[in-house]
């Protein structure tokens, strides 16, 4: 904890617009990125400059917004499958102007491949959504990535419970088993590269072999 409030001393200074987004998020329990692991996709997608970006969960549109700070040039698509958030998502991506580099679609992304594929290919692929098809999401959206393309998923650690569910409620340790399932298959692909790195709620960055 101590190394988390030291790391979070060190973090860069927001707007007031991101702030309020955050304390929205954590007001009506918004899953939205851990403030350390934000900072470490946004510095992900500095590195990689990917042109397009497909981001599976947009939830309010916190993360696209941040992604599209990180790099002026990156075109985002991403999805929403809740019709409250996808019209908070709508709100928000237009308060900070980025309905001409943000594109939002509604709908289940399982469902939305044929007109997300119409955007592509993409650059990197950010994975925030329904824990429990993650697996899905990456087998239906890997293959619209160039070959140098990015996979990047979100909430890999999920609380520690992945790791250690002794003390997690069910519900907690089934959708922490699913997760850890989706890591292993990961980690033994024979077609890719995966690293997970402990920050945030864990973060696995997966490209080609």
């Amino acid at each position: 904890m101590k190394q988390e409030d030291y790391l979070d001393s060190l973090r860069p200074e927001t707007s007031e617009k991101v702030k309020e987004m955050e304390v929205y998020a954590k007001e009506y329990n918004v899953p939205i990125m851990e403030p350390l692991g934000i900072d470490f996709l946004m510095q992900l997608v500095r590195m990689h400059s990917p042109k397009k970006i497909l981001e599976i969960g947009a939830a309010i549109g916190y993360s696209a917004i941040r992604m599209a700070e990180a790099d002026s040039d990156s075109q985002i698509v991403t999805v929403e499958r809740d019709s409250a958030r996808y019209e908070e998502a709508c709100k928000n991506i237009g308060e900070f102007q980025l309905g001409q580099r943000v594109k939002i679609l509604h709908g289940d992304a399982l469902e939305l491949r044929e007109k997300i594929a119409e955007d592509g290919p993409y650059d990197m692929l950010f994975i925030d959504a329904a824990k429990g098809k993650y697996e899905e999401f990456f087998n239906l959206y890997a293959p619209l990535l160039t070959e140098k393309g990015a996979i990047i998923s979100d909430n890999v650690l999920f609380k520690g419970y992945v790791a250690d569910d002794e003390y997690a409620t069910k519900r907690m340790a089934k959708i922490a088993g699913k997760i850890r399932t989706f890591n292993e298959w990961l980690a033994n692909h024979p077609d890719y590269h995966t690293t997970i790195v402990p920050i945030g709620d864990g973060i696995a960055i997966t490209v080609k072999k």
